[in-house]
């Protein structure tokens, strides 16, 4: 697939979880969560610590994500990537965004033997989607 597939492939889907979501508005795990929102887009914050970002309840792991979810955008540390794209892969989930910086040679490796359908080439949602600051 071209990454134009793979892009179109990964926003045809119902609802979105955000992985490495943040409470503070500067961050981009913040930015990624409020831009689905501007989209209209169902949408399901991660983050272990917090219980609501942008007055959305979180779940605590890629694990609690609803049925729903099959694309997620990833917002994390590289090797904190890696452990999420194989709870990710496990789970089922069929879509994945490595937003630019969370992405490594390994996670990638893990998406593509899953064959889970693998974005991580510096393409990022924002830009995509057309993020606005509010």
């Amino acid at each position: 697939m071209t990454i134009a597939e793979r892009i179109e492939a990964f926003l045809d889907a119902r609802a979105f979880g955000v992985v490495g979501a943040s409470a503070k508005p500067y961050k981009y795990g913040n930015k990624v969560l409020r831009c689905y929102q501007q989209h209209h887009r169902t949408v399901v914050p991660v983050n272990p610590h917090a219980k609501v970002i942008e007055g959305l309840a979180c779940v605590s792991s890629v694990n609690d994500l609803p049925g729903q979810v099959s694309s997620i955008s990833i917002i994390t540390p590289p090797r904190v990537t890696e452990q999420v794209v194989r709870e990710a892969a496990a789970k089922g989930i069929r879509n994945i965004w490595m937003q630019p910086g969370a992405e490594s040679a390994q996670a990638i490796e893990t998406c593509e033997q899953a064959g889970v359908n693998v974005i991580a080439d510096g393409s990022c949602l924002l830009v995509v989607l057309g993020y606005r600051e509010d």
